[in-house]
């Protein structure tokens, strides 16, 4: 990625006509928030003399310590192609967040991404990682109010006139290469509706603030072309739900693939195997991270793709972890459980964290299952050693509370907040009475 200064900055605004600048960044739960200022602001910002109330943000302080400051990223400055032919353009910069004391705070999304990779970096490590992120487009009520209904009854890769979204996923490519997006494939997916666009690896930071910027644009175009997407995990039923699979791959200070061993008969190092054993360790803790709401469980069921099991192969695709048959450079392993729900920072972060644990310990992987394993008996999962990953936001909950190095992770002031917050959607999920009890249970008993 090219690094940009403060002059850069201050020179492409002014080159580009940009009149206002979004400071941006995510609570703890991964919602984008942002301050809009305008381009006088702009160096006051840069010199990071901004502040903001950060007790109206979503598990980041009381009342009391409210005052933080916004320290704006250079690299991460963009220009909103949608806004260029109104005769001024609207301009993004992703902040990290820093007490008054000029620390950084910990219950910053970003901050504890960057803590995780400093810990990799400390080993020899870069860690790269490359998402594959589903989304649905649905049509919208005369009120704009978002509906089920999708706009096409096409498959996996099938080819419009039947994929009607092909106008609006192809807006979305050229934003997205308008904003410095290597897109290297996009395709219709396995639900009518339902889409995929997938863009080059980068290293994780920078992959971070991607996909919170992909989801925006995502949203936007759909909005211009009056539909309305969704990164739900399960918005259908019986239809396939929404993932984020993540391939990932740790580099070192040579710049070669850690993952890649050329003298290896399968090509794979040992480094790999640790870490995919330190990621299936932990894996029904980070679940809580991957898998963040009561819906992402509904997609974790048999019959539809999405893993349910801990176990890892090369040759088929219901494990929880595959390695893509393509070696060199480009050999890694793709995590398939997470949904585009998650916080990208924290979900990295743990992933990462899982991994390194692997290494550390220099733990063992189990041997790897060819067979496909919805097809397997509980006898012979349980032989095996084939367990599974949690089954309700509640189960993934307790599962992170008692993993210590996921705890380490994201910090006591993130792990408070957090399972404050999801436990807080579970108790109103479990407490409400839903459409599905009524039809079952209302004139039967």
């Amino acid at each position: 990625m090219p690094k940009l200064s403060k002059d850069d900055v201050l020179r492409l605004v002014a080159e580009n006509n940009v009149r206002f600048i979004r400071l941006q960044f995510t609570d703890i739960i991964g919602i984008p928030k942002n301050v809009s200022i305008t381009v006088k602001q702009l160096e006051k910002a840069l010199n990071n003399e901004l502040m903001f109330d950060g007790s109206s943000i979503e598990g980041f302080v009381r009342i009391e310590e409210s005052d933080m400051y916004l320290h704006p990223d250079p690299n991460t400055f963009l220009i909103y192609p949608w806004t260029t032919s109104e005769g001024s353009s609207v301009a993004r910069l992703i902040c990290d967040i820093y007490n008054p004391d000029g620390t950084p705070f910990a219950g910053d999304p970003r901050y504890v991404l960057r803590r995780a990779l400093k810990e990799a970096a400390d080993l020899g490590y870069t860690f790269n990682v490359g998402p594959e992120a589903e989304f649905f487009l649905f049509h919208t009520a005369p009120d704009g109010s978002p509906t089920l209904n999708t706009h096409d009854r096409a498959g996996y890769f099938d080819l419009s006139p039947v994929d009607l979204g092909e106008d609006a996923r192809r807006d979305m490519v050229l934003a997205l290469e308008k904003m410095g997006f290597e897109i290297e494939a996009s395709h219709h997916e396995v639900a009518p509706g339902q889409h995929e666009i997938d863009f080059k690896y980068s290293d994780a930071l920078d992959i971070a603030d991607k996909i919170i910027t992909f989801k925006m644009v995502v949203r936007t175009i759909a909005q211009r072309h009056g539909l309305h997407a969704t990164f739900m995990a399960k918005p259908i039923y019986g239809e396939a739900g929404n993932g984020m699979h993540m391939n990932q791959s740790l580099f070192n200070k040579d710049n070669q693939n850690a993952f890649y061993d050329p003298s290896a008969p399968d090509g794979l190092s040992k480094i790999v195997y640790q870490y995919m054993a330190g990621i299936m360790k932990h894996a029904r803790a980070i679940t809580a991270i991957t898998n963040p709401t009561v819906n992402s469980y509904k997609r974790l069921v048999p019959g539809y793709e999405a893993p349910i099991y801990i176990a890892w192969s090369a040759q088929n695709r219901s494990p929880l972890i595959r390695i893509p048959a393509k070696k060199g450079l480009s050999t890694r392993i793709e995590l398939r459980n997470p949904d585009p729900t998650c916080n990208p920072y924290l979900a990295l972060a743990v992933a990462l964290m899982s991994g390194l644990d692997g290494i550390k310990n220099k733990l063992t992987v189990p041997p790897p299952c060819d067979l496909n394993i919805y097809e397997m008996s509980p006898a012979d999962r349980k032989k095996a050693g084939i367990d599974n990953l949690p089954e309700t936001l509640q189960e993934a909950l307790k599962e992170l509370e008692k993993d210590e190095v996921i705890v380490k992770a994201l910090g006591p002031h993130v792990l408070e907040h957090y399972l404050e917050a999801k436990n807080s959607d579970w108790y109103d999920y479990r407490t409400k009475v839903h459409q599905w009890e009524l039809d079952h249970y209302l004139t039967v008993y």
